[in-house]
């Protein structure tokens, strides 16, 4: 299926651009989600991501002309639960101004965060969770243009999806219950720890928030915690820097390795995590790496 993904921070929408006023025009406000609407739309409209490749969901800032592709929109795609921390203002204004904006994080049983208060915006890593996703969102789109069958997509893309599940599955299945310890950047694969049987036991970067800032005390006791469990790995994220990380493990007295993971956007063209179904392999491959053994 031919996907079409617009990062406006380069192409902007705004009144001189040349579009045909029927053309299905749905924006994303990360890759990922990007990804997946564009899963459903094809070549039956345009899908046009927020924030760019490798930039960080939480503080992000839109630029004057994705203010205007926000108002134009026939759909918004959001991922909510705080994950678009400095798009918050600007969401809320174009939806008073009539944006039709969708919120789909909110609709897929979302965790509370171990860590912080509210709920754990990493919804992307279930795969079974997304699948539902994709089917919200075609309900959305189908509101607006209702001559097209884009449940059909959607559940195409739900059981790729579901196949990722049990490939997953088999591919964790060689690591051994007391390894199946997770210490990441900040907050971010509690949906993954659920779905696989893992358990988080600390954070560098306390909450599901990257803007939170770790004190001194809280790194030491993730230190002391990760010496008590053996803990021998610390997922780190494509999106920030892994200085921290590395300074923690290079505090625990074993050897732990830094292994970055996609985690809030997709990888580049060639990647192999330019896709949600990718992203998802990497990653499952790297902690399954980290971890067996």
């Amino acid at each position: 299926m031919a996907v079409t993904l617009l990062v406006l921070l380069t192409i902007g929408c705004g009144p001189g651009d040349d579009r045909g006023s029927d053309e299905l025009t749905v924006v994303a406000t990360t890759s990922i989600w990007g990804d997946v609407v564009g899963q459903i739309v094809g070549d039956r409209g345009r899908v046009e991501v927020l924030i760019p490749l490798g930039a960080d969901a939480h503080d992000y800032q839109v630029t004057p002309q994705q203010v205007i592709a926000l108002q134009t929109a026939d759909l918004v795609v959001v991922n909510g639960l705080g994950l678009e921390e400095g798009l918050i203002d600007v969401l809320k204004s174009a939806e008073t101004d009539g944006a039709n904006v969708y919120e789909v994080g909110a609709d897929l049983e979302p965790l509370p965060l171990e860590s912080a208060t509210g709920d754990d915006p990493h919804v992307w890593f279930d795969p079974v969770r997304m699948a539902v996703a994709a089917g919200l969102i075609a309900e959305r789109i189908a509101e607006i243009d209702p001559s097209f069958d884009w449940a059909a997509r959607a559940d195409a893309y739900a059981a790729e999806l579901d196949t990722v599940d049990a490939e997953i599955s088999d591919m964790l299945a060689g690591i051994a219950r007391p390894d199946r310890r997770l210490v990441t950047n900040h907050e971010a694969l509690g949906y993954f720890a659920q779905r696989y049987g893992f358990s988080v036991v600390g954070v560098v970067v306390p909450g599901g928030s990257t803007l939170s800032d770790p004190s001194s005390a809280e790194l030491a006791a993730l230190v002391d915690e990760m010496r008590r469990q053996g803990v021998r790995a610390i997922f780190a994220e494509t999106t920030q820097p892994t200085r921290l990380a590395e300074a923690v493990a290079a505090e625990v007295g074993h050897e732990v390795s830094v292994v970055e993971l996609y985690t809030e956007s997709l990888g580049e063209s060639g990647s192999g995590a330019d896709t949600l179904v990718g992203m998802l392999h990497i990653n499952a491959t790297r902690i399954a790496d980290a971890l067996s053994g």
